[in-house]
């Protein structure tokens, strides 16, 4: 089974994601609309092929919204930025690995 469309939207992401470098709103806004996203094809995914793609979705996907959560619930500019850096690395590693994954199955 080909999951070409579902690899085309992850490599958009991936070209979003990449692009971000220091924290603002304008940064959180796009991460959270690629975690989002992501969040809804990595559903997709796991929907059509359970066995495969079961564990991004219970662990990849967990990692983003614990990312998530921390840059939250930061109390300093600089643990902020910490934050936001460790989220937007978790959100590429997700978005490689289920890239992969669907390369994997074809």
């Amino acid at each position: 089974m080909g999951y070409a469309k579902e690899r085309g939207k992850l490599e958009k992401l991936v070209a979003k994601v990449a692009d971000i470098n220091t924290f603002n709103e304008k940064s959180l806004a796009t991460l959270i609309d690629t975690h989002e996203k992501y969040s809804h094809t990595v559903r997709i995914l796991k929907n059509k092929e359970p066995e495969i793609f079961g564990d991004l979705y219970k662990n990849e996907l967990e990692e983003v919204k614990a990312g998530k959560k921390s840059v939250k619930e930061s109390d300093s500019d600089e643990a902020r930025q910490n934050n936001f850096t460790v989220y937007k690395d978790v959100m590429l590693k997700a978005l490689e690995k289920t890239i992969n994954t669907t390369k994997e199955t074809l």
